[in-house]
């Protein structure tokens, strides 16, 4: 049975047919970019507020569709891109700045591409 929350193939569907009806076709990337700079100032001041984080997740997911990305594609990316994050090397999170990017261990091989 499939999970009526899920964020699915048909989600990102239904979600590209509101978005282009509602803002328009095209890439719009600067908009989408410029839309979430701002969802970050809110995120910021609220950052218990779950809407706002979503409102961050929805606009990512609306860019990549903006793309021209096919939806079960977007989240075959996200599964890829998890799985590759996973088994990264990462520094030690325990001495890390807390209002710093924590970032993957970066090798030779890795600087140079």
């Amino acid at each position: 049975m499939t999970d009526p929350f899920a964020i699915d193939a048909a989600h990102l569907v239904r979600q590209r047919e509101f978005s282009t009806l509602t803002f328009g076709p095209g890439a719009r990337v600067a908009g989408v970019l410029d839309h979430i700079r701002k969802e970050l100032d809110e995120v910021r001041s609220e950052p218990d507020d779950m809407s706002e984080w979503a409102d961050l997740i929805i606009l990512a997911f609306d860019g990549a569709l903006r793309q021209g990305a096919d939806p079960q594609v977007i989240l075959d990316a996200i599964e890829a891109k998890q799985t590759k994050n996973e088994g990264r090397e990462w520094p030690d999170w325990r001495i890390q700045p807390l209002d710093k990017a924590i970032e993957h261990v970066r090798h030779e091989k890795e600087q140079a591409a």
